[in-house]
């Protein structure tokens, strides 16, 4: 029997894969050639100055959480996974603030100005059983601190 699983990105243009970039995903942002904005996901147009040159970058794998907040409920049609779930946003050096959802933690033991490093997860599948990819967060010293019962 074959397998024709195939994993498919939520959406176009928002990572790289970890094949590329030297075995390491990144997120791809824009940033405006005129006022020097820098935005996620990447737009035609900076949408803090209107102006449209915008330039493809790549951004930082590591953050910190800026906010956060546990999700207890399933919310319908456009999340498809396990809950109790992480949500919130993370900052990036480049001063860019990305909403995401966290994973291989503990959403209850998140901690505003954690560590966190960018992974492309499983967000679910699809109905023809192939996985739907995208971005998460991970805590980078969830388990090095004894954090999630020290697994």
């Amino acid at each position: 029997m074959v397998n024709n699983k195939r994993k498919i990105p939520v959406r176009e243009g928002l990572f790289t894969a970890s094949s590329s970039a030297g075995g390491k995903p990144r997120l791809l942002g824009g940033k405006c050639l005129s006022c020097g904005e820098v935005i996620f996901p990447k737009l035609e147009i900076c949408p803090n100055c209107q102006e449209e040159k915008i330039r493809e970058i790549t951004l930082s794998r590591r953050g910190k959480i800026y906010s956060h907040t546990v999700v207890m409920q399933q919310p319908r049609p456009y999340y498809k996974g396990p809950v109790p779930y992480g949500l919130g946003y993370v900052e990036l050096p480049e001063g860019v603030r990305i909403e995401t959802l966290f994973t291989e933690c503990d959403p209850e033991t998140l901690e505003i100005g954690e560590e966190v490093e960018l992974i492309i997860d499983k967000l679910y599948d699809d109905d023809q059983g192939n996985e739907l990819i995208t971005y998460k967060f991970k805590p980078i010293n969830a388990y090095a601190s004894g954090k999630n019962g020290g697994k």
